[in-house]
Protein backbone atom coordinates (compact mmCIF):
# COMPACT_ATOMS: atom_id res chain seq x y z
CA UNK A 1 0.00 0.00 0.00
CA UNK A 2 1.55 2.89 -0.74
CA UNK A 3 -0.17 7.07 0.29
CA UNK A 4 -0.85 9.59 -2.24
CA UNK A 5 1.19 11.84 -0.56
CA UNK A 6 0.24 15.01 -3.17
CA UNK A 7 -3.54 14.68 -1.69
CA UNK A 8 -2.55 13.62 1.74
CA UNK A 9 -4.02 16.22 3.65
CA UNK A 10 -4.53 15.06 7.49
CA UNK A 11 -4.54 19.07 8.83
CA UNK A 12 -7.66 19.27 6.81
CA UNK A 13 -9.38 16.20 7.48
CA UNK A 14 -8.07 16.57 11.88
CA UNK A 15 -9.86 20.31 10.81
CA UNK A 16 -12.95 19.06 9.43
CA UNK A 17 -13.30 16.64 12.05
CA UNK A 18 -13.34 18.92 14.61
CA UNK A 19 -15.74 21.21 13.15
CA UNK A 20 -17.96 18.12 12.64
CA UNK A 21 -17.53 16.87 16.29
CA UNK A 22 -18.34 20.40 17.45
CA UNK A 23 -21.52 20.99 14.85
CA UNK A 24 -22.76 17.43 16.50
CA UNK A 25 -22.58 18.81 20.30
CA UNK A 26 -23.58 21.96 19.83
CA UNK A 27 -26.74 20.02 17.73
CA UNK A 28 -27.93 17.96 20.72
CA UNK A 29 -27.30 20.61 23.54
CA UNK A 30 -29.28 22.97 21.56
CA UNK A 31 -32.05 20.96 20.27
CA UNK A 32 -31.87 17.66 21.98
CA UNK A 33 -31.37 15.35 18.52
CA UNK A 34 -28.95 13.96 17.01
CA UNK A 35 -26.97 15.02 13.53
CA UNK A 36 -28.25 12.68 11.39
CA UNK A 37 -28.51 13.62 7.88
CA UNK A 38 -30.37 10.87 6.93
CA UNK A 39 -33.23 11.08 10.10
CA UNK A 40 -33.26 14.98 9.00
CA UNK A 41 -34.11 14.50 5.22
CA UNK A 42 -36.40 11.58 6.32
CA UNK A 43 -38.36 14.52 8.63
CA UNK A 44 -38.61 16.82 5.44
CA UNK A 45 -39.89 13.61 2.96
CA UNK A 46 -42.30 12.60 5.51
CA UNK A 47 -43.13 15.85 7.62
CA UNK A 48 -44.80 16.60 10.77
CA UNK A 49 -46.45 19.93 11.92
CA UNK A 50 -43.70 22.47 13.21
CA UNK A 51 -40.76 20.51 12.56
CA UNK A 52 -39.91 21.54 8.99
CA UNK A 53 -38.21 24.91 9.60
CA UNK A 54 -35.39 23.74 10.94
CA UNK A 55 -34.54 20.63 8.64
CA UNK A 56 -35.13 23.23 5.64
CA UNK A 57 -32.60 25.86 7.17
CA UNK A 58 -30.49 22.63 7.72
CA UNK A 59 -30.37 20.91 4.45
CA UNK A 60 -29.97 24.96 2.91
CA UNK A 61 -26.99 25.12 4.97
CA UNK A 62 -25.68 21.95 3.81
CA UNK A 63 -26.24 22.85 0.18
CA UNK A 64 -24.58 26.79 0.49
CA UNK A 65 -21.37 25.48 2.21
CA UNK A 66 -19.49 24.64 -0.51
CA UNK A 67 -20.56 28.36 -2.40
CA UNK A 68 -19.51 29.81 0.66
CA UNK A 69 -16.25 28.07 1.22
CA UNK A 70 -15.52 29.41 -2.54
CA UNK A 71 -16.25 32.75 -1.10
CA UNK A 72 -14.25 32.93 1.74
CA UNK A 73 -11.05 30.60 0.85
CA UNK A 74 -8.72 31.03 -1.68
CA UNK A 75 -8.31 29.32 -4.43
CA UNK A 76 -7.41 25.91 -4.86
CA UNK A 77 -7.64 25.59 -1.43
CA UNK A 78 -9.52 22.49 -1.51
CA UNK A 79 -9.53 20.45 -4.72
CA UNK A 80 -12.78 19.15 -6.41
CA UNK A 81 -13.06 15.85 -5.91
CA UNK A 82 -12.44 13.56 -8.47
CA UNK A 83 -15.34 10.17 -8.83
CA UNK A 84 -13.97 7.59 -11.11
CA UNK A 85 -17.24 6.15 -11.79
CA UNK A 86 -19.78 6.50 -14.08
CA UNK A 87 -23.63 8.44 -13.86
CA UNK A 88 -25.10 4.89 -13.57
CA UNK A 89 -22.36 4.07 -10.99
CA UNK A 90 -22.87 6.95 -8.80
CA UNK A 91 -26.97 6.10 -8.92
CA UNK A 92 -26.48 2.87 -7.91
CA UNK A 93 -24.23 3.98 -5.18
CA UNK A 94 -26.43 6.58 -3.84
CA UNK A 95 -29.52 4.45 -3.98
CA UNK A 96 -27.93 1.16 -2.37
CA UNK A 97 -26.32 3.96 0.51
CA UNK A 98 -30.47 5.53 0.67
CA UNK A 99 -31.28 1.52 1.19
CA UNK A 100 -28.67 1.00 4.06
CA UNK A 101 -29.32 4.04 6.10
CA UNK A 102 -32.98 3.08 6.03
CA UNK A 103 -32.60 -0.67 6.89
CA UNK A 104 -29.38 0.53 9.54
CA UNK A 105 -32.01 3.21 11.03
CA UNK A 106 -29.36 5.27 10.38
CA UNK A 107 -26.13 7.13 8.46
CA UNK A 108 -22.43 7.69 9.13
CA UNK A 109 -22.89 10.53 10.34
CA UNK A 110 -25.97 9.59 13.29
CA UNK A 111 -24.24 6.49 14.37
CA UNK A 112 -20.31 6.75 13.26
CA UNK A 113 -20.31 10.26 14.67
CA UNK A 114 -23.00 10.77 17.25
CA UNK A 115 -24.00 7.51 18.06
CA UNK A 116 -20.46 6.73 18.87
CA UNK A 117 -19.66 9.13 21.09
CA UNK A 118 -22.97 8.39 23.32
CA UNK A 119 -21.41 5.18 23.74
CA UNK A 120 -24.51 3.36 21.54
CA UNK A 121 -24.24 -0.04 21.52
CA UNK A 122 -26.61 -0.33 18.10
CA UNK A 123 -24.00 2.53 16.52
CA UNK A 124 -21.10 0.38 17.22
CA UNK A 125 -22.49 -2.49 15.60
CA UNK A 126 -23.88 0.00 12.80
CA UNK A 127 -20.29 1.94 12.11
CA UNK A 128 -18.41 -1.44 12.09
CA UNK A 129 -20.74 -3.05 9.12
CA UNK A 130 -20.62 0.09 7.20
CA UNK A 131 -16.68 -0.01 8.04
CA UNK A 132 -16.75 -3.60 6.94
CA UNK A 133 -18.81 -3.73 3.71
CA UNK A 134 -17.33 -0.22 2.64
CA UNK A 135 -13.71 -2.22 2.55
CA UNK A 136 -15.44 -5.75 1.43
CA UNK A 137 -16.79 -3.86 -1.69
CA UNK A 138 -13.73 -1.56 -2.68
CA UNK A 139 -11.81 -4.74 -2.55
CA UNK A 140 -14.27 -6.31 -4.79
CA UNK A 141 -14.28 -3.29 -7.28
CA UNK A 142 -10.62 -2.99 -7.97
CA UNK A 143 -9.34 -6.73 -7.82
CA UNK A 144 -12.47 -8.63 -8.97
CA UNK A 145 -13.66 -6.27 -11.76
Amino acid sequence: MTIDWIHFTPWLSLGGGILLGLACAAFILFNGRILGISGILAGLLFPRSGDTGWRIAFVLGIAAAPFFSALVLPVDFIAAPRIEAGYASIAIAGLLVGFGTRYGSGCTSGHGVCGLSRLSPRSLVATLTFMAFGFLVVNVIRHAI
